[in-house]
């Protein structure tokens, strides 16, 4: 083995791995709220991300709130479509 290749220690590969696992942790529980409002107004997430953050400062946190409840909708968005009618029981007899 030459000086110049390099074969990770067990900590690295460790390190790395715990750093794979909390990355997707993040993913997971970020909840795509920023990404959803992003791509609804046409704009980047990260600005979203950005802006939320100063909104945070600025307010002391009650944006967190509005967070939450955009991330609970989003999980749960399914059950909050409107639901398509059939009709009444006078149109069904036509």
């Amino acid at each position: 083995m030459s000086a110049l290749q390099h074969r990770p220690s067990t900590i690295e590969r460790l390190t790395s791995k715990l750093g794979d696992q909390l990355l997707s942790l993040h993913e997971r529980q970020a909840f795509g709220v920023f990404t959803w409002i992003g791509e609804r107004m046409g704009i980047k997430s990260s600005q979203v991300r950005i802006s939320f953050i100063y909104l945070s400062f600025i307010t002391f946190g009650s944006p967190i709130f509005l967070y939450l409840v955009a991330a609970f909708v989003l999980r749960h968005k399914e059950y909050f479509k409107p639901v398509k009618r059939v009709g009444t029981i006078w149109e069904l007899s036509d």
